[in-house]
């Protein structure tokens, strides 16, 4: 299933602009995923989807993840026609390959603040 989005404004959260530091990916790299995603997810977070791009070569495959949620802007319900907003909650690389349906997970999530495994 491929979802197009026609988006008009983009909020980015502060934990998805730390994410980008972290992962090295820039705005653009996100967008380009946002515009042309190989995949679509049901995402972790209530009303949420998760889009992915592969990225990488032969030997070193990964994906590119992005959590978003979409509304309509609460000051268009005034106006005649409403503004899709597209709020971009997380973003990350995955290394390797995921098979479609498998629960998305960032890959530093399972590390507790001690260094453990959970």
């Amino acid at each position: 299933m491929l979802l197009v989005l026609k988006v008009k404004e983009i909020l980015w959260t502060k934990h998805a602009r730390a994410k980008m530091r972290f992962y090295k990916l820039s705005e653009q790299r996100v967008r380009r995923v946002l515009n042309s995603p190989k995949r679509t997810e049901e995402g972790i977070a209530p009303n949420t989807i998760a889009i992915m791009q592969p990225a990488g070569n032969e030997k070193y495959p990964y994906e590119i993840w992005v959590m978003i949620q979409t509304s309509a802007d609460k000051r268009g319900i005034k106006r005649e026609t409403t503004r899709k907003i597209t709020k971009i909650i997380s973003a990350w690389k995955y290394p390797g390959k995921t098979k479609p349906g498998e629960a998305i997970k960032e890959p530093l999530s399972e590390i507790s603040a001690t260094g453990r495994i959970v």
